[in-house]
């Protein structure tokens, strides 16, 4: 092992760019350090942008996409274009399948194939997405515009102040150097339909003219990641020097970090068998090509003792799944978070007791993350990490595996068909935390009655207005489950109760997703609230079941 790291150093530090000053003191006696880059190389080709048209006139222009007061936006914009280009043909959202978000590369998606091929059959010479105004959806109306651009469509997006940025990161990162944008003034649930209407003509109809004929600027077109060597040093300066240098390269989660410097980094890849050239992975949303090297430097800047490089390496392959992504984007500020089981945590001090994920191990390990999403997956807040207030810090937990020893039920890895001496790492994100429900009594039945009714209170999103059915995660301590054991000898029995018992009336849930629905107002629709609480009872398999006593 020391003989490979010897030649992997010789051969990393043979052809890589060094910072001519030292890092020395100067005459001032401040510190300063060559640093290098925890960000990889975009794996994604930029497209060849096609020309914008003349004019649309004769053209025939697809209006896409189902989110957001899109049943009032879309219809006006079709007015729109036949008041003012009466040849022109326009094909409306119901005519179309969904793409919905762009696939990573080497992925197909049958929706979004299906798209394409009917922009090719209706020969599309224009579309129109929208409505872009929360972090989930705006990828998703993105992926029309992507997919049309790729066809040398031209495209333009609608979005609401905020998300307009997002939409153009997330298709420079799937290849669309240029995505023209249409910003509708304010959030489109909160407007009224004559003000949705009033704004759809003279604000956002001008910008989508624009965008769709003026012809692209070189001014527009991203600039080009600079050509060098990953284990390149990038920058020489004090410490300060270095925050202010990688805050504005978006390299910083804006909290003091240890700086990279090459040697450092060095000593991380000692505790690995990958080769520090290997790609660990190629994550969405940047889709970089990821190497140990980056996980090396990122692990650095996190303060993560070198010997946890197995465990960052699995966690950095654990971010591509879909499950754990699919929510990151939310303005609802999904916070990630990690959880490890197997003897490793054991080995390594990673505590799994009180306060845990505030001690210094777990601190460090849930900063990686942090950097992680940012450097490795290229998430960045306010850009495609649309939480409205922000994101708590990911914290990392650890199974106290002896306790469940002590008391009988599996653990987590075990639950998923590991051994219990495999070490298995979890990512997952969550919106709460805390607020802990504290049973005081030592009726098994009754303390899992008031788990299902906390569960049920504790919907996602406010007022459990989204999406009814979520998986949850439940954190207990070992003196709550020894009272539960004698009840229920295994999780999964455990489980089971809880899901019958986990109950909601349905006049509640109808209430929160009539009038906080997180995609699309319905009050004033076409449906009444009584209609629709009957709607809610039907397709969410409502039925009389009794009180608990």
């Amino acid at each position: 092992m020391a003989l490979a790291i010897c030649s992997i150093e010789m051969q990393a530090q043979s052809d890589r760019f060094q910072c001519d000053d030292s890092c020395d003191p100067d005459a001032s006696g401040v510190a300063k350090f060559n640093v290098v880059s925890p960000v990889g190389f975009s794996t994604v080709e930029p497209i060849e942008m096609a020309p914008r048209l003349s004019s649309l006139d004769g053209k025939t222009i697809a209006i896409v996409g189902e989110d957001f007061m899109y049943n009032i936006t879309h219809p006006e914009l079709q007015r729109l274009i036949k008041e003012h280009y009466p040849t022109a043909k326009v094909i409306m959202y119901d005519e179309l399948p969904i793409a919905g978000p762009y696939p990573a590369p080497g992925i197909t998606r049958q929706s979004t194939e299906m798209f394409r091929q009917r922009l090719i059959n209706l020969k599309v010479d224009a579309v129109i997405a929208g409505n872009g105004g929360c972090g989930i959806c705006t990828p998703k109306e993105t992926g029309s515009c992507i997919v049309a651009e790729r066809l040398g469509i031209p495209s333009v997006i609608v979005t609401a102040p905020g998300f307009d940025e997002e939409a153009r990161y997330t298709a420079r990162n799937n290849g669309v150097p240029v995505l023209r944008v249409a910003v509708y003034p304010g959030a489109f649930a909160s407007h009224t339909e004559e003000e949705l209407i009033q704004n759809t003509r003279e604000v956002t109809w001008p910008q989508i003219v624009e965008a769709l004929t003026k012809p692209i600027t070189q001014e527009e077109y991203a600039a080009s990641e600079t050509v060098c060597g990953i284990t390149d040093d990038v920058y020489h300066g004090t410490l300060d020097e270095i925050y202010a240098y990688f805050i504005s390269m978006g390299w910083s989660d804006g909290a003091p970090f240890y700086p990279p410097v090459y040697e450092k980094v060095l000593t991380y890849l000692e505790y690995t068998d990958h080769a520090w050239n290997e790609t660990i992975a190629v994550l969405p949303q940047a889709f970089r090509n990821t190497t140990t090297w980056h996980v090396a430097v990122n692990a650095c800047m996190a303060g993560c003792k070198p010997e946890y490089m197995p465990i960052l390496i699995a966690m950095t392959q654990a971010m591509a799944g879909g499950d754990f992504r699919r929510t990151l984007g939310s303005t609802h500020a999904w916070t990630p978070y990690s959880w490890l089981n197997g003897p490793v945590a054991r080995q390594l001090g990673i505590s799994s007791g009180q306060g845990e994920i505030n001690a210094e191990a777990n601190t460090a390990l849930s900063r990686f993350l942090s950097l992680a999403l940012q450097n490795l997956a290229g998430y960045y807040v306010g850009q495609n990490r649309m939480g409205t207030f922000g994101y708590l810090q990911p914290w990392c937990l650890v199974e106290d595996e002896t306790a469940c020893n002590r008391i009988g039920w599996q653990t987590w890895n075990e639950q998923l068909g590991y051994d219990i001496n495999d070490n298995t790492v979890t990512l997952a994100s969550a919106l709460m935390w805390g607020n802990n429900m504290a049973p005081s009594t030592t009726d098994a039945e009754r303390v899992m009655q008031l788990m299902a009714w906390d569960i049920a209170e504790r919907c996602q999103f406010a007022l459990g207005s989204g999406k009814q059915f979520t998986n949850r995660v439940v954190l207990m301590t070992e003196p709550v489950a020894n009272i539960l054991k004698d009840g229920y000898q295994t999780i999964v029995s455990l489980e089971d109760a809880l899901i019958e018992n986990s109950r909601r009336p349905a006049y509640e849930r109808a209430l929160a997703n009539y009038y906080a629905n997180p995609g699309s107002r319905k009050d004033g629709g076409e449906h009444t609230f009584n209609q629709y609480l009957s709607h809610i009872i039907s397709s969410e398999d409502g039925e009389e079941t009794p009180t608990p006593a």
